[in-house]
């Protein structure tokens, strides 16, 4: 009786988790891209907390912080974090212009162990509009986590 009471929980065990462990194999996603896609996240939350605190320093701790960075918006191609940061510093500089800042419909694909490429959509709620787009960002894992390599960005008519 005992034996059968054992077997029975294994087998109720198994039922519970074979079709998670099924499910995330389906999607492709390994333990490792579940990791790297809760990290690329926790990047863009800091970066729209950042944000909302009128913080450009901290929403560009985003951006890794290399010479060779770049950011295409429209017509616009800025290469360095400073330069990047430059840019932002000249167009928000104030937190009426800042406005809330939110990213939703974020795709993370996890293309490498030190690469990831996210798509979504921003939106600024500023007091008289609604400025939105799509943005396309490219991750790389570096020494100091991952970091925003390459973002761009454009914006709805």
């Amino acid at each position: 009786m005992r034996r059968i009471s054992v077997c029975l929980l294994l087998y109720c065990a198994a039922i519970l988790v074979i079709p998670i462990h099924e499910d995330a194999h389906a999607q492709g996603k390994s333990k490792r891209d579940a990791i790297t896609i809760a990290a690329v996240r926790a990047v863009l939350d800091a970066q729209s907390d950042a944000w909302n605190r009128g913080d450009i320093k901290g929403f560009m701790d985003g951006y890794a912080r290399l010479p060779d960075i770049t950011f295409v918006s429209g017509d616009s191609f800025t290469r360095g974090w400073q330069t990047v940061h430059d840019r932002y510093q000249k167009n928000y500089d104030s937190r009426e212009k800042m406005g809330t800042l939110t990213f939703s419909d974020l795709e993370i694909r996890v293309l490498s162990n030190d690469a990831a490429v996210t798509i979504g959509r921003w939106q600024l709620q500023l007091a008289n509009s609604q400025p939105h787009g799509r943005f396309t960002l490219i991750f790389r894992r570096t020494k100091d986590g991952w970091r925003i390599v390459h973002d761009h960005t454009s914006s709805a008519p």
